[in-house]
């Protein structure tokens, strides 16, 4: 009997000892689940950075918005007072208030509301406005998660280059996707106590840890230069029946991007019924340059001193090199140019005659240091580097046709850095769009600026200048471009006007019509380049190109406030055409055959 009573006393103690604990000891831990059991945790989301051109403009922007959700399970006793009595509606009587709210009819939004399911998003991208109409009405079970919607209000005009952020705001091109890391910030989370039927207790503790909002970003970008640009180049692609375009403009002495159209483009504020036209061509699309090449090609060969821009040239129509006839883009007697004339009237057998003072490698070191085969550095989503093999893998033909811009690829805004590097007098400044940034916290001088770019000489001072002179030739009455000049200011440029090749692998298909250039061209504040892809409606570089680096550099140079040429300043005049040279003239680049070595 005594062991019975000592085995119930020991059996109580060791009950005691775990009521003890559960209610003593442990008695945190068990509230801490407890509340853990009835607690809800949602996301705060940061607010994305704002995305402003050079002078202020918002380009990109978010709004505060609200997903509004519910629990099916609790709307059934939704009551409201009717004739002064309190009522349940229900979910009919639900479905009647929350339906112009939300934009639908009583009918439609009826069964979304009936069920058994605990969570169900029912309205997107709801005002704060709206949603606390919304909450006026307290409807069990309904309650709302924050959120953000991105807004582009300059639309398709910087559609391209700004890019876009998908529906769950994660970032879906352009510099949106560039500059993400950046601009995204980072979530916060509110922890809080819920009722039965899933609604938040008013009167509860809520645990917050903040967001941090992303980085507002300025680019480089004039948001009107951007807007004429777009424009002319939209008008232009429709008019030629082109497959697509791109305008680039940029400062000649800093390297800044200015503006940067592609057409066709896309409405970022509404991308789920868009054609996939997002990538922006002027990084991604890459083609065969053409005659805009030969301006490398010509500075390379003053600046090894193989030429002078007066040295006489005796050019034919076409040349045999190996197996392969080439000739220039029309029929001509053989014709007697300076080195000058040459590249005014855009020869390609003068091109080939003039690299035959040069070894081939010369000539790639030169397109490699005027940015061919490389990206710009600026990492923008889809980026080509074009294609520039090494000298020593071009086939004999090849270390021809390069130097006229054909077995050479590149993108639009590689071939405006080339013509950047001449118009800033020899010296290449890499590409840039971002020109500072301020982290949120930051006050309006909390600005930063962005690294300066990487600089590079390229070609002498001298060579740049002798250049320069040349493509003022090309917009002379005498070159292939008058339709490029502009009253008032001196203009230098090039056309370019090469086959396309063939996406599928066969050949050449289509034109690739090109003009770049930079005004005033006795002290360069600009560069354009406009390229146009498989225009059908004429073709050449000069009639449908040009006029549109006419029309857009027009309207650059007086947006910027570049003053005119000075008055009565007018271009030196470059020598183009020569008396035919005796056949014993020293100095006379003429052909002579394949040289030695090749």
């Amino acid at each position: 009997m005594l062991a019975l009573t000592m085995g119930m006393l020991m059996v109580l103690s060791l009950f005691a000892a775990q009521l003890l604990r559960i209610q003593g000891f442990d008695s945190d831990a068990v509230a801490a689940e407890a509340l853990a059991a009835r607690s809800q945790t949602e996301a705060i989301p940061a607010t994305r950075g704002t995305i402003y051109d050079a002078e202020g403009t918002v380009l990109a922007t978010s709004r505060e918005r609200r997903t509004v959700v519910i629990d099916q399970t609790a709307v059934p006793s939704y009551e409201k007072r009717v004739s002064g009595q309190t009522t349940t509606v229900g979910v009919e009587g639900a479905a009647q208030d929350l339906a112009p709210l939300l934009g639908t009819t009583a009918d439609e939004l009826a069964p979304q509301l009936t069920g058994d399911r605990r969570y169900r998003v029912i309205a997107k991208n709801v005002s704060p406005q709206t949603w606390r109409t919304i909450n006026d009405l307290g409807i069990p079970g309904v309650y709302s998660e924050p959120t953000t919607q991105r807004s582009y209000p300059q639309s398709t005009t910087v559609a391209s280059l700004v890019g876009f952020v998908q529906e769950d705001q994660s970032a879906g091109g352009g510099l949106e996707l560039m500059l993400d890391d950046e601009l995204a910030g980072d979530a916060g989370t509110a922890t809080y106590e819920i009722a039965q039927d899933g609604s938040r207790l008013p009167n509860a503790d809520t645990e917050i840890s903040s967001a941090t909002d992303g980085t507002d970003v300025r680019l480089t970008i004039d948001n009107d230069v951007q807007w004429y640009a777009q424009n002319a180049l939209a008008a232009k692609v429709k008019e030629t029946k082109a497959e697509s375009g791109t305008v680039v403009v940029q400062e000649a002495d800093t390297g800044q991007l200015v503006a940067l159209a592609s057409y066709p483009t896309f409405d970022p504020n509404d991308i789920g019924d868009q054609d996939n036209v997002f990538a922006n061509l002027a990084f991604s699309d890459v083609f065969e340059p053409g005659s805009t090449a030969k301006v490398m090609t010509v500075a390379a060969a003053l600046e090894e001193d193989a030429v002078e821009p007066d040295t006489p040239m005796v050019i034919p129509d076409s040349l045999t090199r190996y197996d392969r006839t080439i000739t220039d883009s029309h029929p001509h007697p053989t014709q007697y140019r300076t080195v000058s004339g040459a590249l005014a009237e855009s020869s390609n057998t003068g091109m080939m005659l003039i690299s035959e003072r040069m070894e081939p490698q010369t000539l790639e070191e030169y397109f490699r240091a005027f940015g061919l085969g490389s990206k710009t550095g600026i990492g923008f989503p889809g980026e080509s580097s074009g294609l520039l093999a090494p000298a020593e893998d071009w086939d004999p033909v090849q270390a021809y046709t390069v130097t006229y811009g054909q077995g050479v690829s590149t993108t639009a805004v590689q071939t405006a850095s080339v013509f950047q590097t001449i118009a800033n007098g020899g010296t290449r400044l890499s590409p840039s769009l971002v020109e500072e940034t301020k982290a949120a916290d930051a006050g309006e001088d909390g600005w930063e600026a962005s690294a300066e770019p990487e600089s590079s000489r390229v070609i002498s001072e001298t060579t740049a200048e002798q250049i320069s002179l040349m493509l003022e030739g090309v917009v002379s009455e005498d070159g292939t471009a008058p339709q490029a000049r502009i009253p008032g200011y001196r203009v230098a440029g090039k056309t370019g006007t090469a086959d396309r090749p063939d996406p599928d692998g066969n050949g050449y298909k289509g034109k690739t019509a090109s003009f770049i250039g930079f005004a005033p061209a006795d002290d360069p504040e600009l560069v354009v380049s406009v390229i146009l892809q498989d225009p059908t409606n004429g073709y050449y570089g000069g009639t449908v190109a040009a006029p549109v680096f006419k029309d857009v550099m027009t309207y650059a140079l007086q947006d910027q406030q570049v003053p005119p040429t000075a008055s009565g300043e007018k271009s030196p005049k470059v020598e183009i055409e020569i008396d035919e040279p005796a056949d014993d003239a020293p100095g006379v680049i003429r052909d002579q055959g394949l040289p030695e070595g090749r």
